[in-house]
C-alpha cells in the first residue's frame, strides 16, 4: 500500500483530488485548495455529423433546457456514477487544462484521486478510473464518498469511536457509520437533490397543469426548500412562471412553502428511512457512541431549511450539519491525498 501511495508525494503540486458529483464538480489541488467548483455539464454541438464540445461547467449550465437541435446540454453522471463515459472523459480534460492554466502537463500528469458511491458497482468504479486516465491522469485512486465527506467534516475517523456521516448530494445520499480509518456500516441511496427537482416538476405539474424545467425546479428548492410544513401551514409564496399544459402558452402562477414541502416529503423520506436502516444495523458499542456523537448532515442536501431539525425528531438523536458542507466531499478527499495519516483509505480498485 505504502509504496504506490509514497509516489503521491513526489510531485505534490500538480496532485489532483476531484469530488466528480452528479450536480457540481470540485477539484482539490494540493497546497492550494479548492479551485474549482463548476456544474457537472457538458454541451455537445452536432455539425455535419460529427460531435464537439462546445461548452462545459457554468457555460454549459445556462444552456440547459434552451439550446437549438444541434447542441445537447449533457449531464454525463447519474446517480453518483458516469452514464456517458466520453462526455465525462472531456468533462475531466477540460477542468484539468483549466485548472492547470497554461503549464502543460504532458511531462508531468497528474496523480487524480477521485471519490466513488460507496455502492457503487465495480464496473462503475472502473469507468470512473478509465475516465480520469484518459483524461490524462498518470494514476487514479479511489476513496468512497462517505469517508471523504467524514474527513471533510472533521469526524473522528481514525479514532476508535462510532460517527455517523449523511452526505445529501444531487444523485445519491450516503448514509455510513464509521470507525478506525473503516466504514462499519454504509448504505447508498439513490436519492439526492435531482430526486427533489424532479419531485417539484411533477408537483406542480399534477397540481397545476403547467411544465417547468429542471433549472426552474433547483432554483426553488434552493431558495425556498424546507422539509417540514411551516409553521403557519403556509410559509412563503413563489412565482414561477413556465408552459400551460391545457393552453400550450406561457403562464406563470403562485404556489407556497408548504407546497414544496408536499413535494419532497417523498424524496426526503426516502433519506430518512435510509438512515433509519443504518441505525438498525449498527452495533450496540458504535450506537452508544453516535447518541453522544450524532449525525453529522453534509452535501447540497443538507441546506434544505429544517432538515436537521426534522431527522432530529426521526431518529431521537443530535443532528448537525457541516461547517462547509457544499464542500465537505472535496476537502475530504484532498486531505485523504496529503496527509499520510489517511493513506489507507484509498482504493486502487
Amino acid at each position: 500500500m505504502a509504496s504506490f501511495l509514497s509516489r503521491f508525494f513526489k510531485f505534490g503540486s500538480q496532485n489532483m483530488a476531484i469530488d466528480l458529483g452528479t450536480a457540481n464538480t470540485l477539484v482539490y489541488v494540493q497546497d492550494r485548495g479548492i479551485v474549482l467548483n463548476e456544474p457537472s455539464v457538458v454541451a455537445i454541438e452536432t455539425i455535419n455529423g460529427i460531435k464537439k464540445v462546445k461548452a462545459v461547467g457554468d457555460d454549459a449550465k445556462m444552456m440547459m433546457g434552451k439550446t437549438p437541435d444541434s447542441i445537447e446540454a449533457i449531464r454525463p453522471l447519474r446517480d453518483g456514477v458516469i452514464a456517458d463515459i466520453e462526455v465525462a472523459e472531456e468533462m475531466i480534460k477540460h477542468f484539468i487544462r483549466k485548472v492547470n492554466g497554461k503549464r502543460t502537463s504532458m511531462f508531468n500528469p497528474p496523480e487524480i484521486v477521485i471519490c466513488v458511491p460507496s455502492g457503487s458497482t465495480s464496473v462503475e468504479r472502473r469507468a470512473i478510473r478509465d475516465a480520469a486516465s484518459n483524461a490524462g491522469a498518470s494514476a487514479v485512486y479511489l476513496i468512497l464518498e462517505p469517508m471523504a465527506a467524514a474527513i471533510g467534516a472533521d469526524m473522528p475517523v481514525t479514532e476508535p469511536v462510532g460517527s455517523m456521516v449523511v452526505d445529501i448530494g444531487g444523485g445519491t445520499t450516503e448514509v455510513a457509520v464509521l470507525s478506525l480509518r473503516g466504514l462499519a456500516y454504509t448504505t447508498s441511496v439513490r436519492v439526492g437533490g435531482d430526486k427533489m427537482d424532479e419531485a417539484i416538476v411533477s408537483y406542480v405539474r399534477r397540481h397545476h397543469n403547467l411544465l417547468i424545467g429542471e433549472s426552474t425546479a433547483e432554483r426553488i428548492k434552493k431558495d425556498y426548500g424546507v422539509a417540514t410544513v411551516p409553521a403557519d401551514g403556509v410559509g412563503l409564496s413563489i412565482q414561477i412562471k413556465g408552459r400551460d399544459l391545457v393552453n400550450g402558452v406561457p403562464k406563470e402562477i403562485t404556489i407556497t412553502q408548504a407546497n414544496i414541502a408536499e413535494a419532497l416529503s417523498e424524496p426526503i423520506g426516502a433519506i430518512v428511512e435510509g438512515v433509519r436502516i443504518a441505525l438498525e444495523n449498527t452495533a450496540p458499542e458504535l450506537a452508544a457512541d453516535i447518541v453522544d456523537q450524532g449525525i453529522v448532515l453534509t452535501g447540497g442536501g443538507a441546506l434544505i431549511h429544517g432538515l436537521d431539525e426534522y431527522l432530529r425528531e426521526e431518529t431521537g438523536l443530535p443532528v448537525s450539519i457541516a461547517e462547509d458542507p457544499l464542500s465537505c466531499v472535496a476537502l475530504g478527499t484532498g486531505r485523504a491525498m496529503e496527509d499520510p495519516i489517511f493513506r489507507g483509505v484509498l482504493m486502487t480498485a
